[in-house]
């Protein structure tokens, strides 16, 4: 994903690279006649060869190949107190030596410091003689060495300035580095825990973004468990982007939940997974001069995807999916700084848009990371929600609402359980509607639904928080009263006995007027627990009935 919009990112800078490097600017910049052969620095520094140097190309120069000679006329700002530098921006593969003349001879500048740059330059800090004038000039040796960033300009400031902005802009870096890092290993040590795949994709994302972000803006090369990668130039963040894209395919489609609505679009992020995979190990192809073709067709694949992405994430959306609009908005957040800092480096030089570069895009990733763990934290909310109404379902009774047999037989194990580790009663009411059979048959089974429906709100009435009603079949239900030996049941029991007679049941024609019989076991008087309570209370409800209905029945005064 945000792999997508810094890759189109690296292309812009890659491309204006070129037009930067003849900017000079705030130092003249003349090159030495290319048809000379190298010379060496002390013929150069005599002063014999000042007609010959002219207008700088650094175009023709890198066409011409090999080292080359420049006269910079540079300017002194600095004060007494501070250190003026010649700053050299240039690609990591340009070796550059600066000289002076003093007393008649050629004097190199000392090197103060080197400051690493974005996609493959750096600074390179010189230190300038503290009575250098104007008239003087200086003179710069460059040789490429290899291939890299080819841009090359000079200016001058004051190392104290530019050591605290360095210093400033590598926290920076180091920060969102560490920011991106800490959230992916959050995610792998989660995946561990749920066995979801997502989080997977989202540490591998987020973990190819602080790679990309480290080795573009050249503070990973500066790195020791990092700068390792120094050979491998514009690679090392060039594969991490394609790598970050394929996982960025892989996650959206997953945090999306695509595959649900769109089984075509969820294949469609396969394949451009696959493309990143193999654009990642097409970089290899720019060793045999085929890198040119590789970087328009990675173009093509990272606009088409990052446009077919827009699209599918606002459809899930659309759809419902609150994950897909978290996702949307990382995505408007890194496309706002993507398209700023784009802007920018058209207009302006890079050090003018140090704010974007340092701050704006590395937050604007971290930023779409945190948005993006909103995201998945509210995917797992939805998740977390269906699967609890799934269980609530397939524990409750679809008509009345109230537990089912299975769920009241299991929530009675563990209520008696833990009565029996804590030395309390339990008891049981096993409540039976009279006369079920013959409502059915006079005014039709809907009637009787709605009379089954009917009582459970009477009955809940009468209960305590801690007390469980589940339908046990047909017109029968089953009351666990917690912690209540015989005595406290059985007011219980005949409360409820006179709500349900209060119910009448109207729209069927004659209103319907209800009655129970109840059977009432405890524990603290039978002995018993579990299933037996049941059966015992059951056995209590067939002696109320055969006493004539509507009356509650104890199962120990029927054993006594």
């Amino acid at each position: 994903m945000a792999g997508w919009f810094r890759a189109t990112l690296a292309c812009v800078l890659a491309c204006l690279a070129a037009p930067l490097a003849a900017a000079a600017g705030d130092v003249e910049v003349q090159a030495l006649d290319p048809s000379l052969a190298d010379p060496v620095p002390a013929d150069v520094l005599s002063g014999s060869l000042d007609d010959r140097f002219g207008p700088m190309s650094y175009r023709d120069l890198r066409r011409r190949g090999g080292p080359f000679w420049l006269r910079l006329s540079a300017p002194t700002r600095a004060t007494p107190a501070d250190v003026s530098t010649l700053v050299a921006h240039k690609g990591r593969h340009l070796q550059i030596e600066v000289f002076v003349r003093r007393n008649g001879a050629a004097s190199a500048l000392p090197r103060a410091t080197r400051i690493p740059n974005f996609s493959g330059m750096h600074d390179v800090l010189f230190v300038m003689p503290a009575d250098l004038t104007v008239s003087e000039p200086l003179y710069a040796r460059v040789e490429p060495v290899g291939r890299g960033a080819e841009a090359l300009r000079f200016s001058t400031t004051v190392l104290d300035d530019a050591l605290s902005a360095a210093a400033e802009h590598q926290r920076m870096i180091a920060f969102a580095f560490g920011a991106l890092m800490a959230v992916a290993v959050a995610a792998l040590l989660i995946w561990f825990v749920l066995k979801d795949k997502m989080f997977v994709f989202y540490a591998l994302l987020f973990s190819m973004q602080a790679l990309y972000m480290a080795y573009q803006s050249g503070q990973g090369f500066e790195w020791p468990f990092l700068s390792f990668a120094l050979p491998l130039g514009s690679h090392a963040w060039n594969v991490p982007a394609a790598l970050s894209g394929a996982a960025a395919c892989l996650f959206v489609r997953e945090i999306t939940d695509v595959k649900r609505f769109s089984p075509l679009i969820y294949r469609i992020f396969g394949w451009f997974a696959v493309a990143f995979t193999v654009l990642a190990l097409a970089n290899i192809a720019d060793l045999i001069g085929l890198g040119g073709i590789v970087a328009m067709i990675g173009n093509l694949i990272f606009v088409s995807a990052a446009a077919f992405t827009l699209v599918a994430a606002f459809m899930a959306w659309r759809r419902g999916s609150r994950a897909a609009g978290w996702f949307l908005i990382a995505w408007g957040l890194l496309e706002t700084f993507t398209i700023a800092t784009a802007i920018g480096l058209l207009l302006r030089e890079a050090e003018d848009i140090t704010g974007l570069l340092y701050y704006g895009l590395p937050l604007s990733m971290v930023g779409a990371a945190v948005f993006i763990a909103l995201g998945v934290a509210d995917r797992l909310r939805e998740q977390r929600a269906a699967l609890t109404e799934a269980q609530r379902r397939a524990q409750t009774d679809p008509l009345t609402g109230v537990l089912n047999r299975r769920s009241i037989v299991e929530r009675l194990e563990a209520a008696c359980a833990r009565a029996q580790a804590r030395g309390l009663p339990i008891s049981i009411l096993f409540i039976d509607l009279d006369h079920f059979k013959q409502i059915n048959d006079t005014y039709g089974h809907a009637a009787g639904d709605a009379c089954l429906r009917a009582i459970i709100d009477p009955i809940h009435a009468e209960l305590r928080q801690s007390d469980v009603i589940g339908r046990y079949g047909g017109e029968e239900f089953v009351v666990i009263l917690s912690s209540a030996d015989s005595t406290a049941a059985h007011p219980i029991a005949q409360r409820i006995l006179e709500r349900v007679a209060e119910v009448s049941v109207e729209g069927f024609g004659t209103p319907i007027r209800l009655t129970c019989s109840i059977g009432v076991a405890a524990s603290d008087t039978l002995g018993v627990w579990g299933d037996r309570l049941i059966a015992q209370a059951d056995a209590a409800v067939y002696a109320a009935k055969r006493s004539g209905r509507n009356r509650v029945q104890v199962a120990s005064a029927l054993a006594a």
